[in-house]
């Protein structure tokens, strides 16, 4: 369920409300009573990601995956020759 914002034109008293999308709208304020209450767009919220984990590279293709394993490879023993 979204969030929507609500602002009173009456008395200015912004406020959020957490509803379903198929309710009414609200209309009375909850500070003064009015019904001068309208809607506000809002720009949304961003994702928002929480945890361990979260790479660009977690969801690179297998072709990816291999070359990259290869060059790791590759890598370790050009430097166990040079040690």
């Amino acid at each position: 369920m979204p969030t929507y914002d609500y602002v009173c034109n009456s008395c200015s008293h912004s406020f959020e409300k957490f509803q379903k999308m198929t309710e009414e709208p609200i209309r009375v304020c909850p500070n003064c009573g009015q019904e001068q209450v309208q809607k506000v767009i809002g720009a949304g919220s961003g994702i928002l990601f929480k945890g361990n984990g979260f790479y660009l590279t977690d969801y690179r293709s297998e072709s990816y995956k291999k070359a990259a394993q290869g060059e790791g490879s590759a890598a370790s023993v050009k430097s166990g020759a040079e040690a």
